[in-house]
């Protein structure tokens, strides 16, 4: 796998930014992207330790969504704060893997990560609508350790 310098091109990253932003448009759920070269212990156990690092459990309706990727481990995680997991059930979870799957499969890693993004904010965007009173509470930029 290549390095985590290398793993997206400024301009992917900038791509990956901006979907965070237009799927946001739609929802007051929040979506991060956190890359790492590897992950020596538990994938989901450190995701969830992102998560709390990332401060993602902080939003007021514990909406936020982590993409979590482990570049030389081959694999990611998406992690979900209790008010989106109180909502959804396992399917919002599994079609948000397999969209991100099957461009990661093909080395489309940009493009798997929008196609997440972009399910993920439909979907909250149906039980955390957008209102005019929210505002954007974390960081939309991509992540890195």
């Amino acid at each position: 796998m290549p390095k985590i310098e290398d793993f997206l091109r400024s301009k992917e990253e900038e791509e990956i930014v901006e979907a965070i932003r237009i799927a946001e448009c739609d929802t007051s759920g929040e979506i991060r992207v956190h890359i790492e070269q590897k992950c020596d212990t538990d994938v989901y156990e450190h995701a969830l330790e992102v998560f709390h690092v990332l401060k993602m459990d902080n939003t007021i309706q514990r909406n936020g969504v982590l993409i979590y990727v482990a570049v030389d481990n081959k694999t990611f995680v998406i992690f979900g704060d209790q008010g989106i997991n109180n909502i959804v059930g396992a399917d919002f979870w599994n079609s948000t893997r397999d969209k991100i799957a099957t461009q990661f499969k093909t080395g489309n890693f940009k493009q798997g990560i929008v196609d997440g993004i972009t399910e993920a904010g439909k979907v909250l965007s149906k039980h955390f609508p957008w209102h005019h009173h929210d505002k954007d509470e974390l960081d939309n930029a991509i992540s890195k350790g």
